[in-house]
């Protein structure tokens, strides 16, 4: 079987990247990174998704970003944004996330003897965050390629973005045809300890949208902390 390394965050978008390579025949290794994450529940879901498709190994790597950056993911005195989408990257960027989750990969991808690492990155349905173009997931996997001395000896890396070009609608869509169980998946940005979802940042209004346009019932568990808006 061929390996992959597949960064799991505990959401959405994530479980389906790992149960799309799981579908292409990939013997598949989870990473998930305690960065010091305001939803600290999505790591209980990053394992739980990772049991539930099935992966021969899977790691929690601590990298604490919480003094590199400031982010409302990272700093609990900078509000999650619940009132809509709005224009320019927003306060949920996480300064050099993605880079940092593909670093790591990259390393443990190495070792594997892996050619592959697959990640959950999407640039339709998504919040604004340069970390997820596909210029950027190509100017990676070249600078990988020029990292590695698997690469000097001719063990290319591929960086498989199933996703990129997908709505959420879409998405969901794909998961469910893979038998994906979203009611182990947490998106919300804050999320509780339980894993309740506050149904108004911008991942839970997004995550919502994908489900209603594509007629599925929302599994997702809500708080009843904040107000629904829709």
């Amino acid at each position: 079987m061929k390996k992959a390394v597949v960064l799991v965050s505990g959401g959405l978008d994530s479980a389906t990247a790992l149960a799309v390579a799981r579908d292409q025949n990939f013997d598949c290794y989870a990473l998930s990174i305690d960065y010091g994450q305001r939803s600290r529940s999505e790591l209980d879901a990053a394992l739980n998704v990772g049991k539930m498709i099935g992966v021969k190994d899977h790691q929690v790597i601590s990298v604490d970003l919480r003094n590199l950056g400031r982010s409302a993911l990272t700093d609990q005195s900078i509000d999650v944004p619940i009132t809509g989408m709005q224009e320019g990257i927003p306060v949920t960027y996480v300064p050099a996330r993605n880079t940092i989750m593909l670093s790591l990969a990259l390393a443990w991808a190495e070792s594997l003897a892996s050619q592959a690492i697959f990640i959950g990155v999407n640039a339709i349905d998504y919040s604004g965050y340069p970390d997820c173009r596909p210029d950027y997931i190509q100017a990676f996997e070249h600078m990988a390629n020029l990292a590695t001395k698997a690469a000097c000896e001719g063990l290319k890396l591929k960086i498989h973005a199933p996703l990129i070009d997908l709505s959420k609608c879409e998405i969901i869509m794909l998961g469910t045809q893979l038998n994906v169980d979203y009611s182990h998946t947490v998106s919300c940005y804050q999320a509780d300890e339980h894993g309740l979802a506050c149904g108004v940042c911008d991942a839970c209004r997004l995550r919502k949208a994908g489900f209603s346009a594509a007629g599925i019932s929302d599994p997702t568990r809500y708080s009843l902390i904040y107000p629904k808006h829709e």
